[in-house]
C-alpha cells in the first residue's frame, strides 16, 4: 500500500513536470512529428507534451487510491457496452 503511495506521487510529479515545463522539452526533447502533425501547426507538440502530462497525472492518482481496476472496468464497458450473459442449458 505504501509503494502504491509512492509511485503515483512519483507519476504525478513526472505529470506536472511535463504540463509545467512544456516549453524546455520541446526545446531539449525536440518536436513530435506525429503531433506536429495531426494536433496542429507548430504547436502540436507542447499540446502532446501537455496531454502525456495530465494521463500521467490521472494514472498516478488511480493507482495511489488503488481504482484503476474499477477505472478501467467502467472505461471498457463504456466504451465495447457490457457483456451479454450467455443462457445456460443444462
Amino acid at each position: 500500500m505504501f509503494g502504491n503511495i509512492i509511485i503515483g506521487i512519483i507519476l504525478i510529479g513526472i505529470g506536472f513536470l511535463f504540463v509545467w515545463k512544456t516549453e524546455w522539452l520541446v526545446i531539449n526533447a525536440g518536436r513530435i512529428g506525429f503531433a506536429e502533425k495531426f494536433l496542429g501547426t507548430s504547436g502540436g507538440s507542447r499540446l502532446m507534451y501537455k496531454i502525456l502530462g495530465l494521463i500521467s497525472i490521472i494514472v498516478g492518482l488511480l493507482y495511489m487510491t488503488g481504482m484503476q481496476d474499477d477505472f478501467l472496468r467502467w472505461f471498457v464497458e463504456s466504451v465495447f457496452g457490457k457483456p451479454v450473459p450467455e443462457e445456460v442449458s443444462y
